[in-house]
């Protein structure tokens, strides 16, 4: 996922973009496991054959537990990306129960499927206090530095966010390339590899951060691997290089 947020403080306008999580298909989960303001895509299967339905479940807090469900009306857009093209996800299928959503997609053809999800910004006031603690906890340092610089940790800030999130899975045993094609969202991932086709992709997983209409920028990005012991994980964090958007994560095991 990727979160673009921007305080609206008349005398503090930076921008943070976090990478919160992107899910890859074998299945390391780049995701900040710990925190509990993000938003995971998180299907039933990552493999799948061809014409059979796939839940997704949309997590809202972490990616092994949901705080609280995502409503429709809340949702700028929700597609999936298939070898025969995309498609819209019918609304009418983005069912709302308790503290998850939940959705069907429908495999067809054999290939690598792209399924994003992206929120309408939303905007929140916060404390001084919470504001410093909410950047510091979930891994945007940049506004947190630049605040310090510019003197003003004492003042409370009007956080406008929104969110954008990813899943990959794969159908058949035809890899495609779509993995790495933009869905259009203000700010995303895409691996540079298809995890599906290489052992060694799927545990260093290399993604380029891409924002509408803005130069490439350094991205922060935090990197999270689920074990099979229920509660265990591993966190990385990396930043992309100035000029460039490219950013490595990389884990000596598979996750999940």
């Amino acid at each position: 996922m990727l979160r673009s947020s921007s305080t609206l403080d008349t005398s503090l306008r930076a921008r943070a973009i976090r990478v919160a999580a992107l899910v890859l298909v074998l299945s390391i989960a780049s995701a900040s496991i710990a925190f509990a303001h993000d938003m995971f895509l998180k299907p039933t299967r990552y493999f799948a054959p061809e014409n059979v339905e796939v839940r997704v479940r949309v997590l809202n807090g972490t990616f092994t537990k949901s705080e609280n469900s995502i409503a429709r009306d809340r949702l700028a857009d929700a597609s999936v990306l298939t070898p025969r093209g995309r498609t819209k996800i019918d609304t009418a299928e983005w069912s709302v129960r308790g503290d998850t959503s939940t959705f069907h997609i429908h495999t067809r053809t054999a290939g690598t499927y792209v399924i994003g999800a992206s929120t309408k910004p939303s905007e929140i006031d916060l404390s001084a206090d919470d504001f410093n603690l909410y950047l510091a906890d979930d891994g945007i340092p940049d506004v947190l530095e630049a605040r310090r610089r510019a003197g003003e940790l004492q003042k409370p800030a009007r956080e406008r966010y929104h969110k954008h999130v990813k899943a990959f899975v794969q159908v058949g045993d035809a890899r495609s390339d779509l993995y790495a094609t933009p869905m259009g969202y203000p700010a995303e991932l895409m691996p540079l590899e298809n995890t599906a086709r290489s052992p060694r992709a799927a545990r260093s997983a290399c993604v380029r951060s891409w924002t509408a209409n803005r130069p490439p920028i350094s991205t922060y990005c935090t990197a999270g691997v689920t074990r099979p012991t229920p509660g265990s994980s591993r966190r990385a964090c990396g930043r992309t290089p100035r000029g460039s958007r490219r950013s490595r994560c990389r884990s000596r095991e598979y996750g999940m």
